[in-house]
Formats: structure tokens, C-alpha cells, sequence
């Protein structure tokens, strides 16, 4: 039965809590509210979280393991890597700079505008999980309209794993406790699902592993992690120590070597290099980071080699690894996160290593100067929006203002690396940039955005040219295009994928641009997004994704599937925003694009 949209976070289905639990979320929440309005004292809130959730008998007795049914690390690789083995790089370069605002003390009212907002965010959290808890326990994702479970990500409790630091994060001890126990009893030697999704295993599975692991250091939590990290350095079993796509258990449990697939979508080896340079740094095993070092070195030295120098294709190929033939470019889905991972892996790195200095300093400008446009919008406003490129026969770029909700992870990244590179002029990008996907959500009827979308480039397309609203060109523009629907708003051409599947990357750049510029401006965008987030999938037992965006919110129809990112990231991102900001400050950790905040070292 549909839930009733009129309320804003209502809470239904919650198990009856018992008296222990009650109290011990009473208690984090004194904990985690004490210091909310004393931004100058970074240490107090994450402090006392840390105190807190340390303190239950399930931290101080760990709970016992159930090893994989295969030993991952005790298998013998066919094809070996050479040797001596790559290291950390351990040279002392400059201090990075610091990239969260300096924080001045709220006023007593907006100490409590901003606890009541996250006391909503915390309510959903809770009534989302207490609904996979009932319904869907240890398995990959919940049904929230059917009150059922769904296995997609190899059966490994995909929701579980995806959202143990969001747990802690939110100070839900017991619901952690128990978590962290089920994790113990994983068995990754075998999968649901055949063969094992590299790439989703990385960030989701691994990632979320090594972060509760950073926030909570139990033991159980970095066995698993090696364990699982172990089977996707099998991964790199193959002749050319190049990565595989997808990783047959069978095979990879022989040894005796992986087949390389001749074509992939560039994010997929390219997200791997953060999790297992993180899983060497906590572990000094030096072989995960000698695993995708070389991936590393592959992206530096082809970066210019392209038909749109700076940045790679969307489909590379592993087998020949060839990053650099193809003529189709885009920084949302495909190609998202092998971007966003080279300020990333600069700063877990402490700017160690000089090529990711330049892979993030080449894809910027790439970026800016061939891939964002500023879009024609009836009132002018100055936003950008990141499209898509095709490179023709003759070697010339053009532009097609098509995007994705995927892609608005862009302005907190270039946000992120401006601040890193000392470059206000990207943070300022990465502000338009966030705006243009604020824009996009308020544009449409029930306040969402749409999975894929087109606009009109303004005549001059660059980030900076002139973008006065023509009615004319915009019916003209529209007009080739057949997925045009007159219900759209003006300035929208198409909203070809129509969906809202629950995804946090607007949400993810507003709290990047609210944590390096402090500007109240960010606070707004994300209270007006999450109240129309939380109404438009409010829905059964839980929160579904919706099936149309662009249809008056009343008439909203929702699909039966509730994501594991629902957690893992959107609902941690809104949290963030309203929280102090010393919890999971910029400047000590480092979030993988599942959101999983690694320590820095």
C-alpha cells in the first residue's frame, strides 16, 4: 500500500524497539547533539560518537568469525607481478591545503533549524533500515513496496555492508553491534550471482568494510576486508596484470589465470585504486597498491594520447590495454568515478605521487573547456551542466547537452580538486556546476531529477558565454528531439530517462560545496531537496524509487526496489550536511564514490 505523501518523513513499520535500545539511542543522541553548535572545536562531536559507540559490550567482544569457504590469499597466481613490488610512495611532499571552511559558531536558532533537519534525515535512516532489518535481512536489497528481498550483488547482504558506517556515522550503536555480527558470518568464496561484478565489489563490499573498519578499528571488520580484497586482487590474475571485469570464482579459485575482456567502460578498472591503496596503507601489504599503481601509471601516460587529450574514452580496453582509441566522451555514467578517484587517491596519498596531480590538473581543464556548457533557462540563471562529446573523422569535438543524474557528482569533484590544487577558479566551476543540478531538481513537479535529460546549449556553449533565453530556438531544439513531452518545463528538451532510482549525486555535491565554502547557500538546496526526496519515494514499507519525475507528484507511480546507496550515500550525504562539521571532516578523510570515508593517513 502506497504510504501517504502529505506528511514528510512518517515513519511506519518500525519494529517495537526494546527498553536497551531506546536508551541507547537516547544517549547518542545527547552524545552526538551536545556540541552542535560549536563549529570552531572540531573535535567534540566525532569525539564523543567515537566515545559512545566504543562503549558497548559488543566492542569490547568481538564476535566470532566464520572464515570464507576459499582462502583467497593462499592461492598461487599464475601470472605473478614482477618484482620487487611498487610501495606506498613515501616521499614528504608539502601539506595539502586544508579544504573545509574555517566554520564560525552557529546562533542558538540555527543550531536548531539545522538539529531538527537532521533529526528528519535520522528518521528515515532509521525507518529504512528497521525495514531491510524485517524483511530483507542479509540479503543484497529491499522490496519496499512488496515487503521483500532481491540478490544482485552476489548475495553478500550488499545493504548490510553498504551502510555499516552510516550506521556508526548516525550513532545507531545496537543496530551496528548486530551488523558487524552478521558481517563476521559473510562467505565470500561463493556468490549468488556467479560470477563477481568487479567494480561493484569494490566500492560497496570493500569499501564499505574498510570504512567502518577506519571509524570503529573492529577487528572482524578488516579480516573480512582482506579476505574480500584478497578475491579482487585475483582479479588482476591475468597476463597483463591488467584487472578483469568480471571474475569467474571458478577460475580465479584454480589460479590458473583470467581472461581479460577486450572492452569495458573506463570507471570500471579505474575505481579500483582507492580502496586497494587504502587496504595496503592499513595492512603495509604492499601488493594491492602495486595492483593498481600500474593502472595509474597506464592513465598518466596515455592522458594526452587521446582524441580528446586529458580525457579517456568511454570504452577502453583492459586486453590490449588501450585507454585511449574512441571517439565517444562523457564524465557521467561509464566514465564517472575514474575522474572523481584521481583528487581522491592525490589526497589519500598526502600528494605523494606527482601523476595524479596531473591526471586531475588534465581532465579539469579537459573538462572545462570541451564537456560543461552553460544551458538556455528561462530566467538566465548561471549554472553548468556537464554533457556528452563525440570526436568526428576529422578530429573536431561536438557537443551534445545530453546529461545524468550520474554526472552531478561534478561539482563537489571539481570543487574537491580545486581546493586541493589551490584553484578557486574550479571550486567556482564546481559551485555552477552544483547549482545546475539544484536547478534540475526544482524544475520538475514532484522536485526531482531525472535519471537523463537534455537542454539547449546556449550558442555559446562555453562555461562563460553569453546565455540569454530565446523561446524560439528552445521550440526549435525541441522539436528534433522525439522524447520531447509537453508537460516538460521550458529550457528541457527531453527527460528521456524519467526515473529517480533513490541516487545521492546532487545531494553528494551540495555537501562538498557546503563543507569548502561554508556558504548557507548549500544548506537550503539540501533541506528543499530532501524534503522532496523523502515525500516522492515515501512508499510501502520503506522508500522506492519513482518511476516518473516529470508527472505531478500526486500521480507519482514507484518501482519495487530501494538501492543500497540509498543508505550507503544519499541518506548519509543529507546527514552530513546537517551535522557539525568536524563529523567525517574533508580534511581527515577521504570518501570513495560510495561514500565510504577512508582515514587519511
Amino acid at each position: 500500500m502506497q504510504r501517504p505523501t502529505s506528511r514528510l518523513v512518517r515513519v511506519t513499520s518500525l519494529r517495537t524497539r526494546t527498553l536497551v535500545t531506546t536508551a541507547a539511542l537516547c544517549l547518542t543522541l545527547i552524545y552526538l547533539f551536545r556540541s552542535s553548535s560549536h563549529y570552531p572545536h572540531p573535535t567534540l562531536e566525532s569525539d564523543a560518537l567515537d566515545r559512545f559507540m566504543s562503549s558497548s559490550p559488543s566492542s569490547q567482544q568481538p564476535p566470532p568469525i566464520t572464515n570464507s569457504s576459499i582462502d583467497w590469499g593462499s592461492i598461487k597466481h599464475r601470472h605473478p607481478p614482477q618484482q620487487p613490488l611498487t610501495s606506498l610512495p613515501l616521499k614528504n611532499p608539502l601539506p595539502l591545503p586544508r579544504i573545509q571552511h574555517p566554520f564560525k559558531p552557529e546562533t542558538p536558532q540555527s543550531a536548531r533549524t539545522r538539529q531538527d533537519r537532521r533529526d528528519a534525515v535520522l528518521r528515515v535512516a532509521t525507518n529504512s533500515w528497521q525495514a531491510y532489518r524485517k524483511y530483507a535481512w542479509k540479503k543484497d536489497a529491499l522490496r519496499p513496496l512488496t515487503a521483500g528481498s532481491r540478490d544482485q550483488l552476489s548475495g553478500w547482504a550488499a545493504t548490510l555492508v553498504d551502510s555499516l558506517d552510516t550506521l556508526y556515522i548516525m550513532g545507531l550503536r545496537d543496530e551496528f553491534d548486530e551488523a558487524v555480527a552478521a558481517v563476521a558470518k559473510i562467505d565470500f568464496g561463493q556468490s549468488s550471482t556467479g560470477d563477481v561484478n568487479i567494480f561493484e565489489t569494490n566500492i560497496r563490499y570493500l569499501g564499505g568494510l574498510l570504512a567502518a573498519y577506519d571509524l570503529s578499528k573492529r577487528p572482524v571488520l578488516l579480516h573480512k576486508a582482506i579476505e574480500l580484497g584478497d578475491l579482487i586482487y585475483a582479479g588482476f590474475n591475468t597476463p597483463n596484470r591488467m584487472p578483469v571485469d568480471s571474475i569467474n570464482l571458478a577460475a580465479a579459485k584454480a589460479g590458473t589465470g583470467l581472461t581479460v575482456e577486450n572492452q569495458v567502460v573506463s570507471a570500471s578498472p579505474g575505481t579500483l585504486t582507492l580502496e586497494l591503496t587504502r587496504l595496503s596503507q592499513i595492512t603495509g601489504d604492499m601488493k594491492y597498491y602495486d595492483a593498481i599503481n600500474n593502472l595509474v601509471t597506464l592513465f598518466h601516460d596515455k592522458q594526452n594520447h587521446t582524441a580528446l587529450p586529458g580525457l579517456f574514452p568511454m570504452y577502453i580496453s583492459m586486453a590490449r590495454k588501450d585507454v585511449t582509441t574512441g571517439t565517444t566522451f562523457t564524465l557521467a555514467g561509464c566514465a564517472d568515478s575514474l575522474y572523481e578517484y584521481f583528487p581522491k587517491l592525490h589526497a589519500l596519498l598526502s600528494g605523494a605521487e606527482d601523476k595524479l596531480a596531473t591526471l586531475t590538473r588534465g581532465f579539469l581543464d579537459a573538462a572545462a573547456k570541451h564537456m560543461l556548457f552553460r544551458p538556455m533557462v528561462p530566467d538566465g540563471d548561471d549554472i553548468l551542466i556537464p554533457g556528452n562529446v563525440n570526436v568526428d573523422s576529422e578530429g573536431i569535438p561536438h557537443l551534445d547537452p545530453e546529461t545524468e543524474h550520474l554526472a552531478c557528482f561534478l561539482g563537489g569533484t571539481f570543487a574537491l580538486a580545486g581546493r586541493l590544487l589551490h584553484s578557486e577558479a574550479d571550486v567556482k566551476i564546481g559551485a555552477r556546476l552544483t547549482r545546475g543540478c539544484v536547478y534540475a531538481y526544482a524544475a520538475f513537479p514532484t522536485g526531482l531529477m531525472p535519471e537523463r535529460l537534455n537542454m539547449v546549449a546556449c550558442e555559446d556553449a562555453t562555461p562563460d558565454g553569453e546565455c540569454k533565453w530565446d523561446e524560439a530556438l528552445w521550440v526549435e531544439e525541441r522539436s528534433r528531439r522525439p522524447e520531447w513531452k509537453a508537460h516538460l518545463p521550458r529550457g528541457f528538451t527531453t527527460a528521456k530517462d524519467p526515473r529517480y532510482i533513490l541516487r545521492p549525486e546532487a545531494i553528494e555535491s551540495v555537501f562538498y560545496m557546503w563543507r569548502i565554502t561554508g556558504d548557507k547557500e548549500w544548506e537550503e538546496a539540501a533541506w528543499a531537496m530532501f524534503v522532496a526526496v523523502a515525500e516522492g519515494t515515501a512508499a510501502g514499507v520503506a522508500y522506492a524509487a519513482v518511476v516518473d519525475v516529470t508527472v505531478d507528484k500526486r500521480a507519482v507511480e514507484r518501482e519495487d526496489y530501494m538501492e543500497s546507496f540509498w543508505l550507503a550515500e544519499t541518506l548519509k550525504y543529507f546527514y552530513l550536511v546537517f551535522s557539525p562539521p568536524d563529523l567525517i571532516s574533508l580534511d581527515k578523510y577521504v570518501l570513495n564514490t560510495e561514500a565510504h570515508p577512508f582515514l587519511r593517513p
